[in-house]
């Protein structure tokens, strides 16, 4: 038997110039970075591979140590990246290399749905004539707006048309066959069959290799450790190893970003439900506490970044830890989603759904609700989450969020009304101090990531929560219609909004539990 087994600078020898290359990973979650890192050092002494395009259904690496795709991020290596989401944070930190590129114009850069980037990888494998999907419709996706483009480099090189079939309106994405795929597994046995079970999500990478192999293309494994063949239960292997041409071993690998193993993210054991620390009492908190009152036992729920990102501990302090199912685009399905660093993982999960499958039940709206996140609002109740012009690595670009919405039934968007404004907080109300720099209830938002207008011809439920009232999306667009107590609703809201918001003539005071620093009895 010939070893699969090559250091990682053999590994990325074979990769050509002109090559498509698919990345598995999910920032700092699976990725497989010490492939990444010999791939840019090769480009650094060689000066190739040149010319390839990468494909990223999720970011690979962050901007917290993992350097993912910032090991690529060069002249001449990288032409044309596509991914569903790119590494993010504060602007405290330097702008990670890949951004400098977009906003520079040096690289044809492109924000498609993570869902959307998986169905690819299966429609190339099957060899279909691409994806189509109603999937990102009137949003930024559409090619009647900026087709996913993220500079003036990729609009002149489209991905995405839209198409007519039987008198109905459908977007089309073209095929893209990867010549290279490169994953990430924990353990690999001689013959490449790949395991998991050090790992938080099993991600696409089994989708991603066989669209590649498919086509006569490379696949590349790194893994924490080898052992030999015939030692791994079949029903353990995710991968196997027919898929699999070269193992890269890096014992050193992080399960996520600042996590080196934690065996509760795997699902090796559960932690008891009393170790997970509650939300700090905060505004955050309110808005978290009033999302949550949309939930009821036994329902099944998608969580998102941000503020929404609390609700699941908000369920925990009120006794109802294990009330409602948590989804997310990772793969984990149950137990308690995470946050932080290790946001996309969940400890005590019920499941791992490989990300794929998770996202063809988010598109399909199985879920009962989603909690996502806003920056910013505008009068048509069109979200933007995907897209700041001023500082672009605030966010993540996308990710699921497309996929999720199209056709959820029920929406949650929770966010601050203001950006900046001093709230004070008491049991008695929320007071607005001083004003924030600016409204986040906008005239038109920057980035459509999510269409109020197709919400509203499709019949979705729509709630925006903030600390100073929920609004719902209407035909006469956003009104409030629950009040925070202790905010003045012709002040802090409608001026505030610039007359963008409206209150509704019979709008409620929401309960004073909120505010409480105690448990806030919720019943679901």
């Amino acid at each position: 038997m010939v070893s699969k087994l090559v250091t990682p600078a053999e590994a990325v020898a074979r990769i050509e110039d002109g090559a498509v290359v698919t990345v598995s990973s999910s920032s700092g979650l699976g990725c497989p970075d010490k492939v990444l890192e010999a791939l840019g050092d090769r480009f650094a002494a060689e000066g190739h591979p040149r010319g390839l395009t990468t494909l990223h259904p999720i970011a690979a690496g962050d901007m917290y140590g993992i350097k993912g795709i910032d090991h690529i991020a060069r002249d001449g290596l990288l032409e044309t990246v596509i991914a569903g989401s790119y590494p993010s944070g504060p602007s405290s930190l330097p702008m990670p290399e890949i951004w400098k590129m977009v906003v520079e114009d040096r690289v044809a850069a492109y924000n498609v749905p993570s869902g959307i980037l998986f169905d690819m990888h299966r429609d190339v494998a099957a060899r279909r004539p691409g994806v189509f999907t109603k999937v990102g419709l009137e949003t930024f996706v559409d090619p009647v707006r900026e087709g996913c483009a993220m500079n003036d480099r990729a609009a002149a090189r489209p991905i995405v048309r839209r198409q007519e079939l039987d008198g109905d309106t459908w977007l089309h994405f073209p095929n893209i066959v990867p010549d290279v795929c490169i994953l990430r597994a924990t353990t690999a046995d001689e013959r490449g069959n790949l395991t998991y079970e050090h790992e938080g999500a099993y991600l696409g990478g089994l989708d991603q290799a066989i669209a590649t192999r498919n086509h006569g293309g490379l696949v590349i494994a790194q893994v924490k450790r080898v052992t030999a063949a015939g030692s791994l239960r079949p029903h353990d292997v995710r991968v196997p190893g027919h898929l699999v041409d070269l193992i890269v071993l890096d014992p050193e690998q992080k399960q996520t970003t600042e996590t080196l193993y934690d065996p509760a993210i795997s699902g090796e054991i559960l932690r008891p439900w009393d170790s997970f620390s509650l939300a700090e009492h905060s505004v955050e908190k309110v808005i978290a506490r009033r999302a949550a009152m949309e939930l009821r036992d036994g329902q099944s729920a998608n969580l998102g970044f941000g503020i929404s990102a609390i609700v699941p501990r908000v369920l925990l302090e009120e006794g109802h830890g294990q009330a409602v199912t948590w989804a997310i685009e990772q793969g984990a399905v149950g137990g308690m989603p995470l946050t932080g660093f290790a946001f996309g993982c969940a400890s005590n999960a019920d499941a791992f759904m490989p990300s794929p499958n998770q996202f063809t039940y988010f598109q399909g709206g199985g879920f009962d609700v989603s909690f996502l996140s806003f920056l910013e609002v505008d009068t048509e109740g069109n979200v933007n989450v995907s897209k700041l012009g001023k500082k672009p690595y605030l966010t993540a670009g996308c990710g699921g969020f497309v996929d999720i919405t199209a056709h959820a039934r029920k929406i949650v968007f929770s966010g601050w009304f203001e950006a900046g404004a001093q709230i004070a907080l008491s049991a008695d109300g929320l007071r607005v101090e001083k004003p924030g720099k600016f409204t986040k209830m906008v005239a038109q938002v920057e980035h459509v990531t999510f269409s109020g207008a197709r919400a509203l011809a499709t019949g979705q439920d729509v709630l925006y929560v903030t600390e100073r009232c929920v609004m719902r999306l209407t035909e006469n667009g956003l009104v409030a219609t629950e009040i925070m107590p202790g905010i003045d609703p012709e002040r802090d809201i409608v001026a505030a909004s610039e007359g963008r918001v409206t209150v509704a003539p019979d709008a409620r005071t929401m309960p004073l539990a909120l505010l409480s620093p105690e448990p806030m009895a919720l019943t679901l």
